[in-house]
């Protein structure tokens, strides 16, 4: 990695950007994360600055797939807000630079300051900001074949059907797990069995990494970070991603956002809800189960103790309750104590 961050250093001097002496995302369990995956591509995150003075963000790769998904999610950050069903759903940041150099593809982007991280804004802020962004995401929904026909060349779309053998493919790579393999067979058959309410809230604008790490916020508007993650698919896949998020980070705010669902919307959409929960914990399951071949030492067992929390959470929402306090802060424990000082770094301010 260093011999390959001095070209790509050197790369970006001729194209008149220096980068900072610290990078968050070349370092700790962002890279060693992103190293490891065989399904995005590989690529860097840079912090650095224009001739001007200009503080930006800067992706850079030369790996094919990597390549793609820089130039996918550039298709969608100038597409999103040009639909005619789809109107200023995001805040987008300002892009300097997309160009080719040296076999490397290079993007470069504003970088967006704010006062203070999301987790840091008083309770009722942050349920604002993030309601807000489901309200809009929730706004756009593709109605005619058209629509259909737009969003499955530009930004995809997860189909009831598609949402099932995805998780078949969980069921499959978790068979070995004697405690995870009947957790998940139960939500597959609770999927299949429910199947019409995943139905009945598709072909919405989603996120499916809908995270504050992948969001910041300035001048009262929420900037998106990550556009190759946006998708059409279940009306409740955002939401579920970032209450499952806060199960961990902030309960206060899952709980508040819970209360909210059961006063505010119909019991059908809180079954929908519930089952995109279910969903995308089977997801992150089965992602740091993908990992354990590939990492040793600490992160093998901090990704084995994240299997454990997570399951317990999916077997919580099972019976549609919340994971008990003990286990949570005994992950928490656990996970402090295995992270490296540079993670430890790194997520400081993070979210």
């Amino acid at each position: 990695m260093p011999t390959e961050l001095n070209t790509i250093t050197n790369l970006l001097l001729e194209q008149g950007l220096t980068l900072d002496s610290h990078q968050p995302h070349s370092s700790g369990e962002r890279f060693l994360m992103q190293a490891m995956t065989t399904i995005a591509g590989q690529k860097f995150i840079l912090l650095g600055h224009t001739t001007a003075g200009e503080k930006v963000v800067i992706k850079v790769t030369k790996d094919a797939a990597g390549k793609q998904e820089i130039n996918h999610e550039r298709t969608c950050r100038s597409l999103i807000n040009t639909l005619n069903f789809a109107y200023d759903v995001f805040a987008v940041p300002t892009e300097l630079l997309h160009v080719t150099a040296g076999g490397y593809l290079i993007n470069v982007q504003l970088y967006i300051p704010q006062a203070v991280s999301f987790l840091e804004r008083p309770l009722l802020e942050q349920f604002d900001f993030a309601l807000r962004a489901f309200t809009a995401q929730e706004n756009s929904r593709a109605t005619t074949g058209a629509h259909l026909d737009l969003i499955k060349k530009t930004f995809g779309l997860m189909e009831t059907k598609d949402y099932l053998s995805t998780f078949t493919n969980f069921v499959e790579a978790n068979r070995a797990d004697d405690a995870v393999s009947p957790l998940l067979k139960q939500v597959y058959q609770t999927l299949t069995t429910r199947a019409l309410r995943v139905t009945q809230y598709g072909n919405f604008l989603t996120h499916n990494d809908f995270v504050p790490h992948n969001f910041r916020i300035k001048d009262n508007l929420l900037y998106l970070l990550d556009f190759s993650a946006i998708r059409f698919g279940n009306k409740h896949e955002s939401w579920a991603r970032f209450l499952n998020f806060m199960t961990l980070h902030h309960p206060a705010l899952e709980q508040a956002f819970l209360t909210y669902f059961k006063s505010n919307r119909t019991a059908e959409e809180y079954e929908s809800l519930h089952l995109m929960r279910l969903f995308r914990l089977g997801e992150i399951i089965t992602y740091y189960r993908q990992t354990l071949p590939k990492s040793t030492g600490n992160l093998h067992t901090l990704n084995t103790a994240r299997i454990m929390f997570w399951s317990a959470v999916l077997a919580a929402e099972l019976q549609n309750t919340r994971v008990a306090d003990s286990i949570r802060q005994a992950y928490q424990t656990t996970r402090d104590a295995l992270r490296t000082e540079d993670e430890k770094q790194r997520q400081v301010g993070l979210h």
